[in-house]
Protein backbone atom coordinates (compact mmCIF):
# COMPACT_ATOMS: atom_id res chain seq x y z
CA UNK A 1 0.00 0.00 0.00
CA UNK A 2 3.28 2.10 0.88
CA UNK A 3 4.49 1.66 -2.49
CA UNK A 4 1.21 2.57 -4.37
CA UNK A 5 0.67 5.82 -2.52
CA UNK A 6 4.67 6.68 -3.34
CA UNK A 7 4.33 6.29 -6.62
CA UNK A 8 1.21 8.30 -7.09
CA UNK A 9 2.79 10.94 -5.50
CA UNK A 10 5.60 10.53 -8.01
CA UNK A 11 3.52 11.17 -10.76
CA UNK A 12 1.66 13.64 -9.63
CA UNK A 13 4.94 15.63 -9.08
CA UNK A 14 5.93 15.36 -12.64
CA UNK A 15 2.63 15.94 -13.91
CA UNK A 16 2.70 19.64 -12.29
CA UNK A 17 6.44 20.62 -13.26
CA UNK A 18 5.23 19.44 -16.59
CA UNK A 19 2.57 21.58 -16.17
CA UNK A 20 4.23 24.66 -14.95
CA UNK A 21 7.47 24.25 -17.35
CA UNK A 22 4.68 24.37 -20.20
CA UNK A 23 2.70 27.70 -18.95
CA UNK A 24 6.85 29.11 -18.80
CA UNK A 25 6.36 29.23 -15.27
CA UNK A 26 9.84 29.04 -13.39
CA UNK A 27 11.42 29.72 -16.90
CA UNK A 28 13.99 32.70 -17.19
CA UNK A 29 11.78 35.45 -18.63
CA UNK A 30 13.88 36.41 -21.98
CA UNK A 31 15.43 39.89 -22.32
CA UNK A 32 14.39 42.14 -25.02
CA UNK A 33 15.84 44.08 -27.39
CA UNK A 34 15.57 47.73 -27.19
CA UNK A 35 14.01 48.98 -30.74
CA UNK A 36 15.67 51.66 -32.15
CA UNK A 37 13.85 53.79 -33.77
CA UNK A 38 15.58 55.12 -37.40
CA UNK A 39 15.69 58.94 -38.00
CA UNK A 40 13.28 59.97 -40.35
CA UNK A 41 14.88 62.35 -43.25
CA UNK A 42 12.62 65.36 -43.12
CA UNK A 43 14.64 67.51 -45.99
CA UNK A 44 16.18 71.12 -45.93
CA UNK A 45 15.88 74.74 -48.66
CA UNK A 46 17.63 74.28 -51.25
CA UNK A 47 18.13 77.61 -53.25
CA UNK A 48 19.36 77.24 -56.97
CA UNK A 49 20.17 78.94 -59.39
CA UNK A 50 19.49 78.21 -63.49
CA UNK A 51 20.07 79.32 -66.45
CA UNK A 52 16.81 79.81 -69.50
CA UNK A 53 17.75 77.24 -71.38
CA UNK A 54 19.10 73.63 -71.54
CA UNK A 55 19.79 73.61 -67.46
CA UNK A 56 16.69 74.93 -66.86
CA UNK A 57 14.89 72.54 -69.12
CA UNK A 58 16.23 69.77 -67.48
CA UNK A 59 15.60 70.51 -63.92
CA UNK A 60 11.91 71.73 -64.78
CA UNK A 61 10.29 68.12 -63.73
CA UNK A 62 12.07 68.86 -60.05
CA UNK A 63 10.65 72.30 -59.75
CA UNK A 64 6.57 70.73 -60.06
CA UNK A 65 7.73 68.24 -57.69
CA UNK A 66 8.95 70.45 -55.33
CA UNK A 67 5.94 72.94 -55.98
CA UNK A 68 3.63 69.34 -55.44
CA UNK A 69 5.28 68.27 -51.91
CA UNK A 70 6.92 65.04 -53.41
CA UNK A 71 10.65 65.62 -53.42
CA UNK A 72 12.76 65.13 -50.08
CA UNK A 73 14.01 68.01 -50.20
CA UNK A 74 12.19 71.77 -50.78
CA UNK A 75 13.67 73.23 -53.83
CA UNK A 76 13.61 77.26 -54.25
CA UNK A 77 14.83 77.69 -57.85
CA UNK A 78 15.25 81.18 -59.62
CA UNK A 79 16.05 81.28 -63.21
CA UNK A 80 18.61 83.38 -64.85
CA UNK A 81 18.79 84.93 -68.44
CA UNK A 82 22.65 84.93 -67.56
CA UNK A 83 25.78 83.22 -66.13
CA UNK A 84 27.29 86.70 -64.65
CA UNK A 85 23.70 87.52 -62.38
CA UNK A 86 24.55 84.07 -60.91
CA UNK A 87 27.98 84.21 -59.85
CA UNK A 88 27.77 87.14 -57.32
CA UNK A 89 24.74 84.91 -55.58
CA UNK A 90 26.60 81.85 -55.77
CA UNK A 91 29.58 83.27 -54.10
CA UNK A 92 27.71 84.89 -51.36
CA UNK A 93 25.68 82.55 -50.11
CA UNK A 94 22.44 83.47 -51.57
CA UNK A 95 22.18 80.57 -53.73
CA UNK A 96 23.60 76.61 -52.85
CA UNK A 97 23.89 75.00 -56.22
CA UNK A 98 23.61 76.79 -59.49
CA UNK A 99 23.12 75.63 -63.00
CA UNK A 100 26.07 77.36 -65.00
CA UNK A 101 28.83 76.81 -67.41
CA UNK A 102 31.41 74.30 -66.35
CA UNK A 103 34.03 76.57 -67.35
CA UNK A 104 32.63 79.64 -64.87
CA UNK A 105 32.36 76.79 -62.11
CA UNK A 106 36.24 76.45 -62.77
CA UNK A 107 36.34 80.18 -62.09
CA UNK A 108 34.59 80.40 -59.22
CA UNK A 109 36.42 77.58 -57.70
CA UNK A 110 39.50 79.46 -58.01
CA UNK A 111 38.29 82.80 -57.69
CA UNK A 112 36.76 81.36 -54.35
CA UNK A 113 40.32 79.90 -53.59
CA UNK A 114 37.88 76.72 -53.47
CA UNK A 115 35.36 77.97 -52.10
CA UNK A 116 32.94 76.19 -55.00
CA UNK A 117 33.14 72.52 -56.31
CA UNK A 118 32.00 70.76 -59.44
CA UNK A 119 29.00 68.58 -58.46
CA UNK A 120 27.43 67.40 -61.83
CA UNK A 121 27.63 67.76 -65.42
CA UNK A 122 24.48 68.57 -67.09
CA UNK A 123 24.55 69.66 -70.21
CA UNK A 124 26.69 68.19 -73.52
CA UNK A 125 27.45 70.04 -76.15
CA UNK A 126 24.28 72.21 -77.77
CA UNK A 127 25.58 74.17 -80.42
CA UNK A 128 24.92 74.04 -84.07
CA UNK A 129 25.84 75.82 -87.18
CA UNK A 130 22.59 76.69 -88.77
CA UNK A 131 22.87 78.22 -92.87
CA UNK A 132 20.44 79.94 -94.51
CA UNK A 133 21.26 78.73 -98.02
CA UNK A 134 22.83 75.09 -99.23
CA UNK A 135 26.89 75.99 -99.18
CA UNK A 136 27.68 74.68 -96.00
CA UNK A 137 27.53 70.73 -95.21
CA UNK A 138 30.87 70.10 -92.75
CA UNK A 139 32.78 72.29 -90.57
CA UNK A 140 35.53 72.77 -93.64
CA UNK A 141 32.52 74.17 -95.85
CA UNK A 142 32.98 77.42 -93.34
CA UNK A 143 36.78 78.44 -94.61
CA UNK A 144 36.69 81.52 -96.35
CA UNK A 145 33.04 82.07 -95.07
CA UNK A 146 32.00 84.98 -92.49
CA UNK A 147 30.24 82.89 -89.30
CA UNK A 148 28.13 84.67 -86.31
CA UNK A 149 28.13 83.35 -83.10
CA UNK A 150 26.72 84.17 -79.48
CA UNK A 151 29.01 83.38 -76.62
CA UNK A 152 32.14 85.37 -76.22
CA UNK A 153 34.49 85.07 -74.20
CA UNK A 154 32.89 81.71 -72.97
CA UNK A 155 32.62 78.09 -74.13
CA UNK A 156 31.11 78.59 -77.31
CA UNK A 157 33.98 81.03 -78.35
CA UNK A 158 36.69 78.81 -77.48
CA UNK A 159 34.94 75.55 -78.95
CA UNK A 160 34.96 77.43 -82.20
CA UNK A 161 38.98 78.14 -81.46
CA UNK A 162 39.35 74.80 -80.85
CA UNK A 163 37.58 72.96 -83.55
CA UNK A 164 38.58 75.72 -86.18
CA UNK A 165 42.60 75.61 -85.61
CA UNK A 166 42.03 71.27 -85.20
CA UNK A 167 40.97 71.82 -89.23
CA UNK A 168 43.16 74.66 -90.05
CA UNK A 169 40.34 76.42 -91.31
CA UNK A 170 40.23 79.94 -91.59
CA UNK A 171 37.22 81.78 -91.33
CA UNK A 172 35.80 85.54 -90.05
CA UNK A 173 34.05 85.20 -86.83
CA UNK A 174 31.12 87.95 -85.81
CA UNK A 175 30.14 87.61 -81.98
CA UNK A 176 27.21 88.81 -80.89
CA UNK A 177 25.75 89.92 -77.23
CA UNK A 178 23.29 87.76 -76.57
CA UNK A 179 21.88 84.55 -78.06
CA UNK A 180 18.84 86.61 -78.75
CA UNK A 181 20.33 89.19 -80.75
CA UNK A 182 22.03 86.78 -83.08
CA UNK A 183 18.26 85.16 -83.43
CA UNK A 184 16.96 88.68 -84.25
CA UNK A 185 19.67 89.35 -86.63
CA UNK A 186 19.46 86.11 -88.42
CA UNK A 187 15.71 86.83 -88.76
CA UNK A 188 16.75 90.42 -90.22
CA UNK A 189 18.77 88.99 -92.95
CA UNK A 190 21.99 90.29 -91.62
CA UNK A 191 23.80 86.48 -90.67
CA UNK A 192 23.34 83.46 -92.86
CA UNK A 193 25.59 81.70 -91.20
CA UNK A 194 25.59 81.48 -87.45
CA UNK A 195 26.54 79.25 -84.61
CA UNK A 196 24.26 79.31 -81.96
CA UNK A 197 23.53 76.66 -78.94
CA UNK A 198 19.71 75.33 -78.63
CA UNK A 199 17.13 75.90 -77.98
CA UNK A 200 17.80 79.22 -79.86
CA UNK A 201 18.06 76.97 -82.92
CA UNK A 202 14.45 75.73 -82.76
CA UNK A 203 13.46 79.14 -82.11
CA UNK A 204 14.76 80.47 -85.42
CA UNK A 205 13.67 77.36 -87.37
CA UNK A 206 10.23 77.90 -86.31
CA UNK A 207 10.42 81.86 -87.20
CA UNK A 208 12.23 81.20 -90.53
CA UNK A 209 11.60 78.29 -92.78
CA UNK A 210 14.68 79.32 -95.17
CA UNK A 211 17.57 78.23 -92.45
CA UNK A 212 18.47 74.45 -91.59
CA UNK A 213 20.81 72.82 -89.58
CA UNK A 214 24.22 72.49 -91.72
CA UNK A 215 26.58 71.29 -89.05
CA UNK A 216 26.04 69.45 -86.18
CA UNK A 217 29.14 71.36 -83.80
CA UNK A 218 28.82 68.62 -81.04
CA UNK A 219 30.23 66.06 -83.76
CA UNK A 220 32.58 68.05 -84.93
CA UNK A 221 33.70 68.30 -81.67
CA UNK A 222 34.09 64.97 -81.09
CA UNK A 223 35.93 64.62 -84.47
CA UNK A 224 38.56 67.59 -83.64
CA UNK A 225 39.22 65.68 -80.46
CA UNK A 226 39.15 62.10 -81.86
CA UNK A 227 36.06 61.48 -79.49
CA UNK A 228 38.49 61.73 -76.07
CA UNK A 229 37.42 64.67 -74.74
CA UNK A 230 33.27 65.23 -73.82
CA UNK A 231 32.20 68.83 -74.86
CA UNK A 232 30.61 69.43 -71.40
CA UNK A 233 29.11 72.90 -71.79
CA UNK A 234 27.00 72.79 -68.46
CA UNK A 235 27.28 71.80 -65.21
CA UNK A 236 25.85 72.05 -61.32
CA UNK A 237 28.21 74.11 -59.36
CA UNK A 238 27.82 73.75 -55.31
CA UNK A 239 29.29 75.58 -52.39
CA UNK A 240 31.81 73.58 -50.57
CA UNK A 241 30.41 74.74 -47.52
CA UNK A 242 26.73 73.77 -48.24
CA UNK A 243 28.27 70.56 -49.46
CA UNK A 244 30.11 69.96 -46.15
CA UNK A 245 27.41 70.44 -44.18
CA UNK A 246 24.41 68.67 -45.94
CA UNK A 247 26.17 65.45 -47.15
CA UNK A 248 22.25 63.76 -46.80
CA UNK A 249 20.32 66.15 -48.12
CA UNK A 250 22.63 67.09 -51.74
CA UNK A 251 22.64 63.24 -52.34
CA UNK A 252 19.23 63.33 -52.26
CA UNK A 253 18.97 66.71 -54.56
CA UNK A 254 21.39 64.74 -57.03
CA UNK A 255 18.96 61.70 -56.80
CA UNK A 256 15.61 63.85 -57.49
CA UNK A 257 17.49 65.65 -60.19
CA UNK A 258 18.99 62.48 -62.09
CA UNK A 259 15.23 61.40 -62.38
CA UNK A 260 14.24 65.41 -63.51
CA UNK A 261 16.35 65.37 -66.50
CA UNK A 262 15.64 61.11 -67.23
CA UNK A 263 11.71 62.54 -67.47
CA UNK A 264 12.57 65.42 -69.56
CA UNK A 265 14.53 63.05 -71.95
CA UNK A 266 12.00 60.29 -72.02
CA UNK A 267 8.88 62.49 -72.11
CA UNK A 268 9.59 65.50 -74.21
CA UNK A 269 5.76 66.83 -74.70
CA UNK A 270 4.79 66.53 -71.24
CA UNK A 271 7.79 67.70 -70.31
CA UNK A 272 7.64 71.00 -72.56
CA UNK A 273 4.14 71.68 -70.90
CA UNK A 274 6.07 71.98 -67.73
CA UNK A 275 8.44 74.07 -69.46
CA UNK A 276 6.61 76.78 -71.04
CA UNK A 277 4.62 77.05 -67.93
CA UNK A 278 7.75 78.16 -66.16
CA UNK A 279 9.01 80.38 -68.91
CA UNK A 280 12.33 78.50 -69.26
CA UNK A 281 11.19 78.29 -73.22
CA UNK A 282 9.05 80.84 -74.82
CA UNK A 283 6.66 77.90 -75.74
CA UNK A 284 5.83 74.11 -75.46
CA UNK A 285 6.80 73.89 -79.38
CA UNK A 286 9.80 75.05 -79.30
CA UNK A 287 10.74 73.40 -76.18
CA UNK A 288 9.36 69.50 -77.49
CA UNK A 289 11.53 70.52 -80.63
CA UNK A 290 14.18 71.49 -78.99
CA UNK A 291 14.84 68.56 -76.35
CA UNK A 292 16.49 65.90 -78.53
CA UNK A 293 19.25 68.06 -79.45
CA UNK A 294 19.95 69.64 -75.69
CA UNK A 295 22.01 66.63 -74.63
CA UNK A 296 20.77 67.03 -71.13
CA UNK A 297 22.48 64.49 -68.70
CA UNK A 298 23.74 63.79 -65.16
CA UNK A 299 27.67 62.98 -64.66
CA UNK A 300 28.57 62.65 -61.24
CA UNK A 301 31.82 61.26 -59.04
CA UNK A 302 35.01 59.86 -60.71
CA UNK A 303 33.31 59.97 -64.13
CA UNK A 304 32.72 63.88 -63.94
CA UNK A 305 36.36 63.84 -63.03
CA UNK A 306 37.96 62.21 -65.51
CA UNK A 307 35.73 63.43 -68.27
CA UNK A 308 36.35 67.16 -67.14
CA UNK A 309 40.02 67.28 -66.56
CA UNK A 310 40.67 67.10 -70.17
CA UNK A 311 37.76 69.91 -71.42
CA UNK A 312 39.28 71.96 -68.78
CA UNK A 313 42.79 71.82 -70.04
CA UNK A 314 41.98 72.42 -73.35
CA UNK A 315 39.98 75.93 -72.25
CA UNK A 316 43.22 77.03 -70.15
CA UNK A 317 45.22 76.43 -73.22
CA UNK A 318 43.23 78.47 -75.56
CA UNK A 319 42.74 81.01 -72.69
CA UNK A 320 43.30 80.87 -69.15
CA UNK A 321 41.16 83.43 -67.96
CA UNK A 322 38.28 80.85 -69.12
CA UNK A 323 39.00 78.97 -66.35
CA UNK A 324 40.28 81.81 -63.73
CA UNK A 325 44.19 81.53 -64.76
CA UNK A 326 44.31 78.02 -62.97
CA UNK A 327 43.91 74.20 -63.55
CA UNK A 328 41.26 73.37 -60.66
CA UNK A 329 42.92 71.18 -57.94
CA UNK A 330 41.66 68.10 -57.20
CA UNK A 331 38.95 69.15 -54.35
CA UNK A 332 37.14 70.69 -57.56
CA UNK A 333 35.60 68.11 -58.07
CA UNK A 334 33.03 66.22 -55.45
CA UNK A 335 32.81 62.76 -55.56
CA UNK A 336 32.07 60.43 -53.14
Amino acid sequence: MKKTVSIFCAIFVLLITFAGCGSGQGMPEPTETPVVQATEYTGVDIKIGALKGPTGMGISKLMKDSENGITANHYQVELFSAPTDITGLLINGELDIAAVPTNLAATLYNKTKGGVKLLALNTLGVLYVLEKGDTVHSINDLAGKKICSSGQASTPEYALNYVLEKNNIQCEVEYFATHDELVAQALAGKADIILIPEPYVSTLLAKDAGFRIAVDFNAAWDAACNGEILFSMGCLAVRTEFAQNNKEALDKFVEEYTASVEYVNANPKEAAGIIAEYGIVPSAEIAEAAIPNCNMVTVINEEMKNKTIPFIQILFENNASSVGGAIPGEDFYYTK
